[in-house]
């Protein structure tokens, strides 16, 4: 039971214990939600994938298709409770023009520096040890309904501007250009129903202090098949200013190859538009664990020893002795 617990972690960064590190590798991959806990002090982790869109967009400045590549870095320093972290997108778009052949645009489409912190931790009981009786030790915990909570807060460069960043906000308003920075922020829920079931919600505000802002929700599901399969289903909404929302269901699995290492795969595509969109990747996550926990001296029992009682000058002189 213990090793499907671990699995989910694998998928969805969780775990109920006191400390963040984990046994098992502990990887957002391959779903878009983001877990409130964080990968642990003195731990390197590196999760990249390969992702190929494609779309019947009928807007005139559509993009057919696209595909690149994410790298998203992950740290644990300082706290237990507190992850940095790093998220690079490089991308190739095919763009629309209604003039001539369609043409291409790429570079680096985002750069973001973040960092997350867990608020609150639900603690639940371990009731697999109740052996008096078999409702208490099967009995649901309604504390399971309570989420763990933790926060986000990360800042959108443009540290490198190319042809891609230039273009990247033209199917909104060809003038666009961001010449600043934006923020983003978050509120990330995590619900243990138990130990292979786990929902993620996220509640965000992306692209804050830009012309281009939107909130949105992921919602996440994922279950331990066994030890070394899981699978997830995702649902994300997008509502922006100028557009009606946007709604995307997704679907993958994760194979865990190692403690340390894992591979998956995800496809997901929308509903309630006027136009098909298929969104496909195949991802892998590595960490270099240099976690060390941390000594904790508890209070030992001591022998208490006599204390000695004491007497005057004369007391002393001519108190009996005592065989």
């Amino acid at each position: 039971m213990k090793r499907y617990f671990l699995l989910i972690i694998a998928i969805t960064s969780f775990q109920i214990v006191s400390a963040q590190y984990t046994d098992i590798i502990n990887s957002k991959r391959p779903g878009f939600s983001e877990s409130p806990y964080s990968i642990g002090t003195n731990v390197y982790q590196a999760e990249a994938d390969f992702f190929y869109r494609t779309s019947n967009n009928t807007s005139i400045l559509g993009r057919p298709s696209s595909y690149g590549t994410d790298l998203f870095l992950r740290y644990g320093k300082f706290d237990e409770k507190l992850e940095l972290n790093l998220n690079l997108t490089y991308q190739i778009d095919e763009v629309k023009n209604p003039f001539n052949s369609n043409y291409y645009i790429q570079g680096i489409s985002d750069l973001t520096i973040g960092a997350k912190y867990l608020v609150y931790q639900q603690e639940f009981t371990d009731r697999s040890k109740e052996i008096k009786s078999w409702k208490k030790r099967t009995a649901f915990d309604f504390k399971r309904l309570v989420p763990s909570v933790g926060v986000y807060a990360g800042v959108h460069t443009n540290f490198f501007v190319n042809e891609f960043f230039l273009h990247r906000d033209s199917f909104i308003n060809s003038n666009t250009f961001e010449d600043g920075m934006s923020y983003k922020g978050a509120l990330l829920l995590q619900n243990d129903f138990n130990d292979r079931l786990v929902l993620l919600t996220n509640l965000i505000a992306d692209k804050i202090s830009s012309e281009n802002s939107y909130y949105s929700y992921i919602v996440t599901m994922t279950y331990a098949v066994n030890q070394d399969w899981s699978f997830f289903i995702e649902n994300q909404g997008k509502f922006k200013k100028t557009f009606s929302p946007e709604h995307q269901f997704g679907t993958g699995l994760a194979y865990l190859l190692s403690p340390n290492l894992q591979i998956d795969a995800a496809v997901r595509t929308n509903f309630f538009n006027n136009y098909s969109y298929v969104y496909a990747s195949t991802g892998v996550s590595w960490r270099l664990d240099k976690h060390q926990d941390a000594i904790i001296y508890k209070n030992t029992p001591t022998k208490k020893m006599p204390t000695k009682s004491k007497k005057g000058f004369f007391k002393r002189l001519f108190g009996k002795k005592r065989n």
